[in-house]
């Protein structure tokens, strides 16, 4: 949140969901750090202005950038569990506003990261995340966890190993690298 800041930047998000289940959402995430926004009632106008809202009733996976004078400079619109690369935003936002990414501050030095053991790099949000966590709390088994949009460095580490991609969850197991939450290959390599 730091970098969007630093590029007079402010980071909204938005939702068909009613303001409880919202509150729900993010509370199961653990932390949510930006403004959530509920387009609830009447049900999905601000997403059907914007070209989002689906006949189901609920929204495409999509990212707006509007600049100051309201105008729409960069759409994303994708599948809905992906998550796009924050570079690749902070990249349009320095392209949009370049006085604003002259005078921001530079980027954090990366951290070390975790070796050895079992290290999952995922993202609070990721379903396949979610699952792996549960399988392997359900095998008994130590980790450490890598949050790829917390810790600095990690996602360019992700993308080192899934060419380029940020795949989550990926394990490093001693060494080994393990793309997405494949059980037969975790199994394979921890027995």
């Amino acid at each position: 949140m730091a970098k969007f800041a630093g590029l007079n930047a402010q980071v909204l998000g938005i939702s068909v969901d009613h303001v409880p289940c919202l509150t729900a959402w993010a509370e199961s995430l653990g932390q949510i750090n930006y403004p959530l926004l509920s387009d609830f009632w009447p049900h999905g106008e601000v997403a059907e202005k914007y070209g989002v809202l689906r006949s189901e009733g609920y929204t495409e996976r999509a990212l707006f950038i509007i600049d100051k004078a309201g105008i729409i400079q960069y759409i994303d619109i994708h599948d809905i569990d992906d998550q796009p690369a924050n570079e690749v935003l902070l990249a349009e936002l320095r392209r949009i506003d370049p006085q604003a990414a002259a005078s921001a501050p530079p980027d954090p030095e990366t951290t070390e990261l975790p070796h050895g053991g079992i290290v999952m790099y995922c993202s609070q949000w990721c379903p396949d995340c979610k699952q792996a966590r549960a399988w392997l709390q359900a095998h008994d088994l130590d980790y450490v966890e890598v949050d790829v949009n917390a810790v600095p460095g990690a996602a360019t580490q992700v993308r080192q190993w899934a060419d380029g991609n940020l795949v989550t969850p990926t394990f490093d197991i001693d060494g080994t690298i393990i793309l997405d939450f494949d059980q037969e290959k975790l199994q394979e390599l921890l027995d």
